[in-house]
This record gives structure tokens, C-alpha cells and sequence, in this order.
């Protein structure tokens, strides 16, 4: 049986999509572990989260380190010491840097169908405020790869959701949330199943 895949989770909020990501790996459904959770804010709920499932933590405050590659030395560090294979960014507001350690071995989740909605200052209500603003129907939600650019690299899942003609933020958000919590457990189990390939920046899933 192959060992399960060592994820380091990367948050800086109250941590819903982990304690979504425990569930399913608790299920079986996931043949992954959390290794270690790395927020970028002290006091961060998903911290707690991770310490009531008996997972390591650390935090790293952004403001504290405003120099990013001191940031990204103090993550690394507790990547490498927790032996992790992969990294998920959930929920994560600051830039994490591949180091040619982590190139197709690091996903993010948006709240939108990249590239729309997408990129630097887009985030939480930001993207919301922008969906309704422009008009669009649909909007939904993206896994990828990171690369070196905000919400940039090879697009390996994603969800449509249908804006409603009375959607406010809360509503909006919650389905999108919803569908975030379907797509981020799918994309682990196929990355730690081996089903997927990156080849000239698109990512091919075997069936």
C-alpha cells in the first residue's frame, strides 16, 4: 500500500476548507495526511483546528516578516521539517515561493473561474464585489497550480456556480464555499493517486 501524501496546508483565516479536507481524509476518501499547518497570522482559527486534530502548527505573521524571502525561509523551514510531499494554500493571502522544491506540487484554491476575478487584491469579498459589479451569471471556483504570479499556474479544477438575480455576498459566497469544498479533496486525491500531469502549462488528469 502506498504511504499516504504529506500535505503542509498554508492559511491565514479560520481554516473551513481544512477542517473540510480532515473530514474527507478522516472518511477515507482522501489517501492523505496533514503534516503540518502553517498560518500566516498569529491567532488564526484554522490553527486551533489543526491542533485539535492533533496536527503540528506554526505560524509565521506576515507583518512580522515584511521581507518576503525571510517569510519563505521561516515557511520552508517548517515544510521541510515536517516532511512534506505536496502543499495546499487555503485560504492564503500571502505569496509562497516554489524554490524549485514545489513546482506542480502546490495548489491554490480562488473563488473564481480563473482568470476572471483573478490576480493581486483579489480575494474574499473583493472577488464578490467584482462579480456583482460586472454582472456575470456565472462565476464559481478554481484549483490550480501556483506558480510564480497571483492565482496564475495551471488550472486543474473547477466549478461553475450561477449567480442569482438576488445573490447578495453572503449567499453567493456561501455556494461557491460549497463547491470549494467539493473540488479541494478531489484535486489531493488525484495528485496523491497519480492521476495527474502538467505538460506545456496544462494539467492532463487520467480517468
Amino acid at each position: 500500500m502506498t504511504a499516504p501524501l504529506r500535505i503542509g496546508v498554508l492559511i491565514s483565516g479560520e481554516g473551513t476548507s481544512l477542517e473540510n479536507l480532515f473530514e474527507r481524509i478522516d472518511a477515507g476518501e482522501v489517501p492523505a495526511r496533514v503534516a503540518v499547518v502553517i498560518a500566516s497570522k498569529e491567532g488564526a482559527g484554522g490553527l486551533a483546528r489543526a491542533e485539535r486534530h492533533g496536527v503540528p502548527t506554526v505560524a509565521v505573521p506576515r507583518r512580522q516578516h515584511p521581507d518576503v524571502d525571510e517569510f519563505n525561509d521561516r515557511i520552508h523551514t517548517a515544510l521541510e521539517k515536517h516532511g512534506v510531499e505536496f502543499v495546499a494554500c487555503l485560504g492564503f493571502l500571502s505569496p509562497f515561493q516554489l524554490r524549485g522544491k514545489f513546482e506542480g506540487k502546490a495548489i491554490n484554491v480562488h473563488p473564481a473561474l480563473i482568470p476572471a476575478f483573478s490576480g493581486q487584491g483579489m480575494y474574499g469579498r473583493h472577488v464578490y464585489d467584482a462579480v456583482f459589479e460586472k454582472g456575470v451569471k456565472i462565476t464559481g471556483a478554481t484549483v490550480h497550480f501556483v506558480d510564480e504570479e497571483y492565482d496564475h499556474g495551471p488550472i486543474l479544477l473547477q466549478r461553475a456556480v450561477r449567480v442569482e438575480e438576488d445573490d447578495t455576498v453572503a449567499t453567493l459566497s456561501a455556494r461557491v464555499q460549497a463547491a470549494e469544498r467539493e473540488l479541494v479533496p478531489e484535486a489531493i486525491r488525484l495528485v496523491a493517486e497519480g492521476r495527474v500531469t502538467i505538460a506545456r502549462g496544462r494539467v492532463r488528469i487520467r480517468r
